[in-house]
């Protein structure tokens, strides 16, 4: 009995840790459930990294990292069109700056307040460590709606964004990129401000940015392409690959696009994708081209396809989707997406991998099914850092001001996402989770940060 309690106490010390650090996360902030979501799934990973390794709870390495270092809110105050004065609310949240300089997009979108954006900034902590690069992670956002703006709209707001967020950022201490709601438009006018307040041309302080000046090939296509290089690795180990599987892409934004196009070019059929409004379904294989021409060259919805396309059937509402049998599901919208009832209606039809695009676009009961159910499943922390990645990629030429090639950066991002599967494969192995690239992407991630923020004391 006495052998029993010994070897069952740090386990059991572990998970109570756990859940003290969650419910003290629920009781200070109770309305950030998108937030309470992102440290219920990760820290529940952590228990057997916990239980092994004590110096984690004695150091209270937990209890800062749900902590952001400094969360910044502010108003943004812009005009319209019809010269009436408009005001939104705009975040940046610092969350960990442990292995480097903060990291992570910007995102307008209506549902942004500080609960979305602290589970992205806490996500990107983690996904960041996986790529390898030296960056910490970070995030930021408007609750402004860019769809339906002219351009002159979207300029003097996100002017009048960049006037306060500009004293907060810098090469070496903060470097902000795109999200959903913000391209590359949304950059050049952000980057334009800033140099326009501080001189220069400091290249290194926005990623996403153009490459005329400044901005890396293959960062356009690098979450998508990245998404697509993860979910290869994860077909691979079990000896199959993309040729001619039937695959669907929930969303039509940037990650969608080019997770698409990469499919394809690994021979997938890709039967569906979605926007906001609806989904897609074309049996004889989405045509990408029309879909870049209605997304990206005229901000059109997705409705328009079936008009180019009439074979194709356009459905209203977004769920739908996952109701379309498939082998390979790539959610690439926005989180919370695919949810249980979606995640069984898969299962049913023989999906065979997830690889998820989006941040956190499966609710923590839907990634539970699938990993009970032997699902390939690819956690957003490992699938979506591609384009973290090449961001990083991005601030190394601007230090160096040099460019390298498309297939250049290409191939460094094909490498990094094989790296961080290898990862997530040996950091679950390790700690007695083998095939569960949830919890090893979860302990790999943590460990690099967890180990640098003892090396810098208490910071």
């Amino acid at each position: 009995m006495t052998t029993n309690i010994s070897v069952s106490s740090p386990l059991t010390a572990a998970q109570d840790y756990v859940e003290s650090i969650y419910n003290q996360v629920v009781a200070r902030d109770p309305h950030e459930s998108e937030f309470h979501q992102a440290v219920r799934e990760f820290v529940d990973s952590l228990v057997p990294v916990l239980a092994q390794h004590p110096k984690y709870r004695e150091l209270g390495i937990l209890e800062r990292l749900v902590e952001p270092e400094r969360m910044i809110t502010f108003r943004v105050p812009w005009m319209d069109d019809q010269g009436r004065t408009q005001v939104n609310r705009g975040f940046r949240v610092q969350f960990n700056s442990a292995l480097g300089p903060f990291k992570g997009g910007i995102r307008f979108h209506p549902s942004v307040y500080a609960g979305i954006v602290k589970f992205l900034g806490f996500e990107q902590i983690f996904k960041n460590s996986l790529t390898g690069q030296p960056i910490g992670g970070g995030k930021g956002g408007s609750d402004f709606d860019p769809k339906g703006k002219s351009d002159q709209e979207v300029m003097r707001f996100t002017q009048s964004f960049m006037t306060e967020l500009y004293r907060h950022i810098g090469p070496d201490s903060d470097v902000p990129a795109g999200d959903i709601g913000v391209g590359a438009r949304e950059i050049g006018y952000m980057f334009g401000q800033y140099k326009r307040i501080r001189g220069g041309h400091e290249a290194g302080v926005l990623t996403g940015k153009g490459v005329i000046y400044g901005g890396s090939l293959a960062r356009t296509e690098a979450t998508g392409y990245g998404c697509v290089y993860f979910v290869q690795e994860m077909l691979a180990a079990q000896g199959l690959d993309f040729k001619d599987r039937r695959v669907v892409v929930s969303g039509s934004g940037n990650v969608s696009i080019y997770a698409i196009e990469k499919a394809q070019q690994l021979g997938a059929h890709v039967i569906a994708c979605s926007d906001s409004n609806g989904y897609l379904h074309d049996p004889d294989g989405i045509n990408l081209e029309t879909v870049k021409l209605l997304k990206e060259r005229d901000r059109l919805r997705i409705s328009e396809y079936v008009k180019i396309h009439p074979h194709a059937e356009y459905t209203e509402g977004c769920s739908g989707i996952w109701n379309l049998p498939c082998d390979i599901a790539l959610p690439c919208a926005t989180q919370n997406e695919l949810d249980a009832d979606a995640a069984k209606t898969l299962i049913a039809n023989g999906v065979k991998a997830i690889g998820e695009g989006a941040n956190m676009p499966s609710t923590l009961e839907a990634m539970e099914l699938f990993i009970s159910s032997g699902v390939l499943f690819g956690p957003a922390k490992a699938a979506n850092a591609g384009g973290v990645a090449v961001s990083a990629l991005e601030m190394s030429q601007n230090s160096m001001r040099m460019s390298w090639t498309f297939e250049e950066v290409d191939a460094k991002l094909h490498q990094i996402m094989k790296n961080i599967y290898s990862s997530a494969v040996d950091a679950a192995e390790e700690y007695g989770v083998a095939g569960n690239l949830v919890a090893g992407a979860n302990i790999a991630g943590f460990i690099k940060v967890a180990d640098a923020m003892i090396a810098q004391g208490i910071v």
